[in-house]
């Protein structure tokens, strides 16, 4: 098994349209790109979780060519199945490249909510559903993923694999110094109540993920608290 024990922040992949980094021995970053009006080109990730020879992803990559780019990876050089695809909210940075997921068998779970706003919006629309909170089991060891509130959407989810103690919080979270960004489906006064409860279930969380920018560690949480916490 490819191992890469403590190394942090290691650039694993390369191209134009996909980056892959490691985290920790078993949690990867893939970060893939989304032409936007307001912001321009914006860099968008999503997290690898890996036990034993199986992978759960969760954010499909922004479009279907970077996503058959991370399946390959995946698969070619981690030499491990993908059992789950998980959107964690119904925004094209979390689901544009899911139809290249389905179409190679590889089974998609998301809120029910997501499926719901993925419907109202033609989107392509994930498998199976959950009510509130549900795991992932890969050869032994669970994912989590949970909803705690509104706050980006009304649909956003967090996953956490507490092996490593990483959170990736998708748009929820913030890097430090980000703005507030877009808003267009937020429930910006719920927001800052939303990511105190995440600070409360995982106050010493070693790896926070955003869904845009640099990763880090709790001081994520914080920051993104205080950012929404006088809308």
């Amino acid at each position: 098994m490819l191992s890469f024990g403590a190394v942090a922040q290691q650039k694993l992949y390369t191209s134009d349209r996909l980056t892959i980094t490691t985290l920790s021995e078993n949690s990867f970053v893939h970060t893939s790109f989304l032409q936007t009006d307001d912001f321009g080109k914006v860099a968008c990730n999503g997290l690898i979780v890996r036990s034993g020879h199986e992978v759960a992803i969760f954010d499909t990559p922004t479009d279907d060519p970077s996503s058959q780019e991370l399946i390959r990876w995946v698969q070619d050089v981690l030499k491990c199945k993908i059992v789950a695809i998980v959107p964690t909210h119904f925004h094209n940075d979390c689901l544009g490249g899911l139809a290249t997921f389905h179409a190679v068998g590889i089974p998609s779970l998301a809120n029910e909510k997501t499926i719901e706003l993925a419907t109202q919006h033609q989107m392509t629309v994930p498998q199976k559903g959950f009510a509130e909170n549900t795991h992932i089991t890969l050869e032994g060891k669970e994912v989590l993923i949970l909803f705690f509130g509104e706050g980006h959407t009304r649909d956003n989810v967090v996953a956490y694999f507490p092996a490593e103690e990483v959170l990736f919080g998708g748009c929820l979270i913030k890097e430090l110094g980000a703005t507030k960004g877009f808003l267009g489906d937020a429930n910006v006064p719920a927001w800052s109540e939303t990511v105190s409860k995440i600070q409360v279930a995982y106050p010493k969380v070693k790896h926070v993920i955003p869904g845009h920018g640099a990763t880090g560690d709790a001081k994520l949480l914080g920051y993104t608290r205080q950012l929404f916490l006088h809308p």
